[in-house]
């Protein structure tokens, strides 16, 4: 004959034997003291928490025939009869074997008879969450106003899935997952009652291991009872289940906490190679350092799976990491455990929650992997060493300080400096301008500047070097991008970019990257600042003093003297639109 399982065995016959769910025990015998007894229940919670076993016991005390409060005696025969499983006016539906208005409509049809022996009839339906919407149609009304001898038990694991129509009928309580304390007690009596020896550290184990149902715990401790011939042990049951030691998982910590990333990858790689489960491995990590992280910040959740000698090396090892860094190895080893799952290697998720555990965290990392654009095709290159003339800076200013022109040509055979082939980046100013000899009394790149007075933008160009620098290891195409630039006004907070192209500044004014020049600017000056991107013509429209407006006739002489590429721009508007917005250059070919 086969051996009862325990968990059936030992179910529990009084409201005093459930285990963890007192604010369910202590409603329900109240309301069977006081004579409330509702007509229809709803029993929510996770597995093997004891939902149907209080569905039975209420079956039983509301049936039984002593004193109300000493229901339910198991003494009487209608007690008698619900533990041996006869009593006819107890029915249990399995709605997931009963899911159609089929099975429902049947059952409304047998609810209009009376009991047969005991004074209600009781109908318990297990995961009542399967129904169709049919069936719990057919079921409302029923539900709604039943027959004064007829009980309802809804049991079910996903209450979510129960039309409110039916929630808003039933008396609804909510069973918790059991502590791991009362299942380790509960466990213990049993080892007793069934004179099987077991050390409480491997209860501890199965108990974490259940996740807090009981009627799990109670199997595993059923299974490891016939695992060996001298008891149940804690390295039987690391044996059986596949849990790493909890010396394995202090190791992986200390290495995390030293940063050794060779040593918690071997550490992890043998405790797989040993036979611990990887996904068990992960939790067990999680739950570890949950605690460091509930010991970092001094809270008064009691830990009940740390025992007494090992708290004062948990609480050392705490006080190596940081509360961010605790969070965050919390989180990866988390995902790494429900990625073993379904994964082709089963120690790779945890190998890589180690490695990115250790790594910076992301502000850092994103600003380290910033150099790494500079392989990327397209990406301007670093900023180069200035010159030794001040070739580079000087168009920056003289933009600032010119009228603006009559479109013209963009070649560097007006400028001062000897035309010679330079990047894109500087060979692309704006059109030439008559008087570009008053460039020579602007400021050069010397160095910073640490004038006290207002700001100007002759302050601003002196440092704009300093700007370019900070900007690049924040984001190098940036970088590359206000270097096309340079400021040409201040207006109280607001500082006046001027962009020799209209590409240049449509980019710098995305919101992202606007953002992060409005950052660095304002720690370069000190102040909270914004900008305001411009085309530098645009700006330019007034005299400056370093140069008086220019006479009218200059204008039209410079007009006669167009050259024949002011010529092709003024006659094709797709090549000035690629000279003024792009930056691109007219070569002329001499014959």
């Amino acid at each position: 004959m086969a051996v009862q399982a325990l968990y059936r065995k030992w179910r529990p016959r009084t409201f005093d034997e459930v285990v963890g769910q007192e604010h369910v025990v202590r409603t329900l015998r109240n309301a069977l003291i006081s004579g409330h007894i509702h007509h229809a229940y709803l029993f929510a919670g996770p597995r093997g928490t004891g939902k149907t076993t209080t569905a039975r016991l209420l079956a039983k005390a509301v049936n039984c025939l002593a004193a109300e409060d000493q229901r339910p005696c198991n003494v009487c025969a209608i007690c008698q009869a619900v533990n041996e499983g006869r009593l006819l006016d107890l029915i249990e539906i399995d709605a997931a074997s009963n899911t159609g208005v089929d099975d429902v409509r049947e059952l409304r049809e047998r609810v209009g008879f009376r009991p047969n022996e005991a004074r209600y009839k009781v109908y318990v339906i297990d995961e009542v969450h399967m129904l169709s919407n049919a069936a719990f149609n057919a079921l409302l009304k029923t539900l709604e106003e039943p027959p004064p001898h007829v009980i309802f038990v809804l049991a079910t694991t996903e209450a979510h899935k129960i039309p409110a129509t039916v929630l808003s009928r039933c008396q609804r309580f909510d069973f918790r997952r059991v502590p791991v304390s009362d299942i380790v007690v509960r466990l213990e009596r049993l080892t007793e009652q069934e004179h099987i020896p077991a050390e409480r550290e491997a209860l501890t184990i199965i108990a974490r291991q259940a996740t807090g149902s009981m009627r799990d715990a109670e199997s595993l401790l059923d299974q490891l009872a016939s695992y060996g011939d001298s008891g149940i042990t804690a390295a039987d049951v690391r044996a059986a289940l596949g849990t790493g030691a909890g010396e394995t998982v202090i190791q992986v910590a200390d290495a995390l906490a030293r940063g050794d990333v060779a040593q918690g990858l071997s550490v992890i790689n043998t405790a797989v190679d040993e036979g611990a489960d990887p996904r068990q491995f992960a939790r067990q990590m999680v739950e570890h350092l949950r605690a460091l992280l509930l010991m970092r910040l001094k809270s008064d959740v009691v830990l009940v799976h740390v025992s007494d000698d090992l708290r004062p090396r948990l609480e050392e090892q705490a006080v190596a990491f940081s509360p961010r860094a605790l969070a965050r190895a919390v989180r990866l080893f988390n995902q790494a455990a429900v990625e073993v799952k379904s994964g082709w290697q089963p120690q790779l998720p945890l190998e890589m929650a180690f490695v990115e555990a250790t790594l910076p965290p992301e502000p850092e990392d994103a600003v380290s992997r910033a150099p790494s654009a500079q392989g990327v095709p397209g990406t301007p290159p670093p900023a180069r060493p200035p010159a030794p003339a001040p070739a580079r800076p000087a168009p920056v200013p003289a933009r600032s300080s010119s009228p603006p022109p009559a479109r013209s040509t963009p070649a560097r055979s007006t400028s001062p400096p000897p035309a010679r082939p330079t990047p894109a980046r500087s060979t692309s100013p704006p059109p030439a301008r008559p008087t570009a000899t008053a460039r020579e009394p602007e400021p050069t790149y010397s160095g910073p500047v640490s004038g006290d007075g207002p700001l100007a933008p002759e302050t601003l160009r002196s440092r704009w070097s300093d700007f370019l620098n900070a900007l690049r290891p924040r984001n190098l195409a940036l970088e590359a991008l206000m270097r096309s630039c340079e400021p040409v006004a201040v207006e109280g907070d607001v500082i006046l970019l001027g962009f020799a192209h209209n590409f240049h500044r449509a980019k710098v004014e995305e919101e992202h990257n606007k953002r992060l020049v409005e950052d660095v600017l304002s720690s370069l000056v000190g102040q909270r600042c914004q900008v305001r991107c411009v085309l530098a013509h645009q700006e330019r429209t007034g005299p400056t003093p370093q140069q008086p407006a220019a006479a009218p006739a200059s204008a039209s002489v410079a007009k006669k003297a167009a050259s024949p590429a002011e010529q092709m721009m003024a006659e094709d508007a797709v090549v000035r639109a690629a000279v003024e917005d792009l930056g691109a250059q007219i070569l002329q070919r001499h014959e």
